[in-house]
């Protein structure tokens, strides 16, 4: 069997995998990607990006049902399916087939098949035409082969009724009634689009609250803002078990107080975390270690076995595309000797939940501030109180800033309201550049624009807010 020599190897070609390979051909090193299924990996092809499109129709249709609110008249607005769920595919095969452009443009060499380390910094290639097995070698190999959803001790995905993220972006037929196990960003987002679809939804969390992860304050305005669409969210709640008929669910669900309800359901979305792919990879005998299903890395994604690195879902949380891309390029840059390189403060990525309303955040809870020791000011302002959400017709939400009381540092920032995901990044950057309260104090914002929403916040933490 020949063996291809390469200087890096990448083992998997989701948004960790190719923006390592092209910011390393980019340094000037030979590059390899192994992807055994699509480039662009999970997101690109079954989870950011499609599940965005489905949110987009949802968003214009819960619009059109608004129409006279803003002067127009729409008659009645049917949803067609299969054509929304055939508008999700254009859009993610449009960016597949852009990311192999990427990485031909950049001269790195793709192989179609399945990755396994076999020793001595080569990798062994089953590849997908058939064709005999094909070797490479590397002085570095990263693995960055993403995770897969976790599931229930006795509770799967079986395709048809009870479904995981691919099966929800796909489906056959609208369900009428639909159970959402796990409140995280993924279920809240598949419960916010088949809610505004008109499904009657039900989310079961087994936390004490949905968007666990997030600010509490923001998570209860999230909460009383599904409820108000008509979600029943049932937190400190878990499965028992599921009862499977010709095509519906009885779900047996239990409270942390012992008590139990069942209901039926046309299909059920299981939502409750994913699990690293570490199998089949040939981690067998090297010095790769894995907990609790995800890879051990150091700050720089280095494993315990020499030339080996790790990146993205595969690794430590946050599991969030935009980590697994900065990772993949910090590694490669570390690799390739760049000088000024820092490791990826995990405080500083961002998270955004697509759900109506929006969600994002950046760095910490007032809660996680608190217990870290530090003396904050918590700064508020609501978009009822800014021109531009009321003109939108979108007067529901907030915007939250957490500041170090004695250094002005900015802590972390929580937002929930129309387009916050796209807000969020301004006081990401601000963090980054290590922004005082001063400093954003001092930043014009344009007027009208939601954007105001977070100077105000600002001002807020610091008694000096004016519009509200």
């Amino acid at each position: 069997m020949a063996t291809t020599k390469f200087d890096l190897i990448v083992i998997g070609g989701g948004p960790g995998g190719y923006v390592a390979a092209i910011r390393a051909a980019q340094l000037g090193l030979a590059t390899a990607v192994v992807e055994r299924e699509h480039l662009g990996g999970i997101c690109l092809n079954w989870g950011c990006i499609p599940t965005k499109a489905l949110l987009r129709s949802a968003e214009v249709l819960h619009l059109l049902r608004r129409a006279d609110e803003f002067g127009l008249s729409t008659g009645k607005v049917k949803v067609h399916l299969d054509k929304i769920v055939a508008r999700s595919r254009k859009v993610a095969a449009q960016l597949n087939r852009g990311v192999a452009h990427l990485l031909k443009k950049n001269k790195v060499t793709v192989f179609e098949g399945h990755g396994r380390l076999s020793g001595g910094g080569r990798v062994r290639v089953t590849r997908r035409d058939g064709e005999a097995d094909i070797e490479l070698e590397a002085p570095h190999i990263i693995l960055a082969t993403g995770a897969r959803p976790r599931t229930l001790p006795g509770i799967a995905p079986d395709g048809k009724l009870v479904w995981s993220y691919k099966e929800a972006m796909v489906p056959d037929v609208l369900p009428k009634s639909l159970l959402v196990v796990g409140a995280g960003a993924i279920g809240i987002e598949f419960a916010s689009f088949y809610r505004t679809l008109g499904a009657e939804v039900t989310v079961v969390e087994i936390l004490d609250r949905i968007l666990p992860v997030e600010d509490a304050e923001i998570s209860a305005l999230a909460h009383k803002a599904f409820e108000k669409q008509g979600m029943r969210l049932l937190t400190g709640t878990g499965v028992k078990r599921l009862d499977k008929a010709a095509d519906q669910v009885t779900a047996t669900l239990e409270d942390k107080g012992g008590s139990a309800e069942t209901i039926t359901v046309d299909r059920v979305i299981l939502a409750v975390g994913i699990v690293g792919n570490t199998e089949d990879v040939g981690l067998a005998g090297t010095g790769v270690v894995v907990e609790k299903g995800h890879v051990v890395t150091d700050r720089w994604s280095a494993t315990g076995e020499p030339g080996v690195y790790a990146i993205g879902d595969l690794t430590a949380p946050p599991w969030l595309a935009h980590k697994a891309s900065h990772e993949g390029a910090i590694c490669v840059e570390r690799i390739a000797g760049v000088e000024g390189v820092h490791p990826l403060d995990a405080t500083g990525v961002p998270s955004c939940t697509y759900c109506s309303p929006q969600v994002a955040s950046v760095g910490l809870t007032e809660e996680a501030a608190i217990a870290a020791g530090r003396s904050v000011r918590v700064g508020r302002f609501p978009f009822i109180g800014n021109g531009k959400a009321i003109a939108l017709g979108e007067p529901e939400g907030l915007v939250k800033t957490v500041f170090d009381a004695e250094t002005g540092e900015l802590l972390g920032a929580h937002m929930i309201g129309a387009e916050v995901t796209e807000l969020i990044q301004g006081y990401a950057v601000a963090r980054s550049l290590e922004s005082t309260e001063a400093d954003l104090m001092r930043c014009v914002f344009p007027h009208p624009t939601l954007s105001e929403t977070m100077h105000e916040s600002v001002l807020d933490a610091f008694d000096r807010a004016i519009h509200f």
